[in-house]
This record gives structure tokens, sequence and C-alpha cells, in this order.
């Protein structure tokens, strides 16, 4: 079994922004990612909540409509659905955009490989949202 025949866990994050303005700290951090084999992105999708509510993708062909995070809108791998983008829809406050990005942690694949060589299996993933575990390390701090 090689490194290929493997994967690394597959997560999502939905990252809400509010407010215009530029977001090329956020897509440079994500690049840096990709560039050095962290992570490996198999869907990127832009979403936009009204302040009526009502939810849509947004193209990421182009740049301009999306600025920054634009560059990598040709991630698809058919992972995200039109359902997921309105569970995202469902999460996020109104009149804010986000990124939806599907990712594996490709730092991962080796560690995976070399278990499953040696007899074990991966049977269970979770993540921990970052907003639980800030509250919870200030919650021991107080």
């Amino acid at each position: 079994m090689t490194d290929l025949d493997v994967h690394g866990p597959i997560d999502f994050l939905l990252m809400e922004f509010s407010g215009e303005g530029p977001r090329t700290k956020s897509v440079a951090a994500l690049v840096d990612l990709l560039d050095r084999g962290i992570v490996r992105l198999y869907d990127l999708a832009a979403v936009r909540k009204e302040q009526d509510g009502s939810v849509t993708a947004i193209e990421l062909v182009d740049p301009d409509l999306v600025p920054d995070f634009g560059r990598l809108g040709g991630a698809r791998s058919g992972l995200i659905s039109s359902e997921d983008i309105e569970e995202a829809g469902s999460a996020m406050a109104p009149g804010t955009t986000a990124v939806l990005l599907v990712y594996e942690n490709s730092w991962a694949i080796p560690f995976v490989a070399a278990a499953i060589s040696e007899g074990g299996m991966p049977i269970a993933s979770a993540r921990i949202p970052a907003v639980d575990v800030i509250a919870a390390l200030d919650a021991i701090d107080a």
C-alpha cells in the first residue's frame, strides 16, 4: 500500500465574513497550507446570505465577484451539494458571505498508511470547533 492509496481525514470549514473588504491574508494562509502539502483542497464554494434570509451560491470563476478567493475557484470535486449550500446558509448570519471548504488533512496520510500497514484501521474521526476550544480554555483560565 502506498500513500496514494490512502487518504487523510476529510473536513469542511465554513468561514463567514461580514462586510466587504479584501481577504488577501485568508487566501495567502490557505495557499501556504496547500503549497506545503498540509492540506489538499477538494472543494471551495462561496455562499451569500441576504438580509431576507435567502441563500445563494456565488460562482468563484470571476475574481471580481468574490475578491481574493476567486483565484481558488477551480477546486471542485463535486463533494459539495446544493443541500450543503443550503445547510451552510442556515448557519450564517443575514448579510454575510462565507466560503465553504472541503479539504483533506494530507499531513496525516503517512501516519494512516503506516498504521494500516500494521493492522490499524481508522474507525472514527471528529473535529472540535475552534470556538468551543477557545471557550473551554477561557473557562479553565477563569
